[in-house]
């Protein structure tokens, strides 16, 4: 199973950025799918996750910015990232977590915004 990430790169602040995952191999029973980011010296940090049912949850920090949603026929979640901040600048990653096969995750995207 692999988790490739894409979308991630260098945008001002206010702009846009859409970040894809998508999950291939012999992966099923797909459950779980999050985002999350680590900037330099910090901890990593859970952003946005969707439930197999669509349900999505939020950090604080990105509510009303930032949407996240999934193809269930693609094993791909996507994050919609709008209104970005410099605070936003960190490497995402995604995670899937699947009810036999456990969590697995991506190998990263870097996000940079600037001022």
């Amino acid at each position: 199973v692999q988790l490739q990430a894409s979308g991630g790169g260098l945008v001002q602040t206010g702009g846009s950025l859409r970040l894809s995952c998508a999950a291939s191999g012999s992966i099923r029973g797909i459950n779980v799918m999050e985002w999350y980011r680590q900037a330099p010296g910090k901890q990593r940090e859970l952003v946005a996750r969707i439930s197999g049912r669509g349900t999505t949850d939020y950090a604080e920090s990105v509510k009303g910015r930032f949407t996240i949603s999934r193809n269930n026929s693609k094993n791909t979640v996507f994050l919609q990232m709008n209104s970005l901040k410099p605070e936003d600048t960190a490497v995402y990653y995604c995670l899937v977590g699947t009810f036999l096969l456990g969590t697995f995750w991506g190998q990263g995207t870097l996000v940079t915004v600037s001022s």
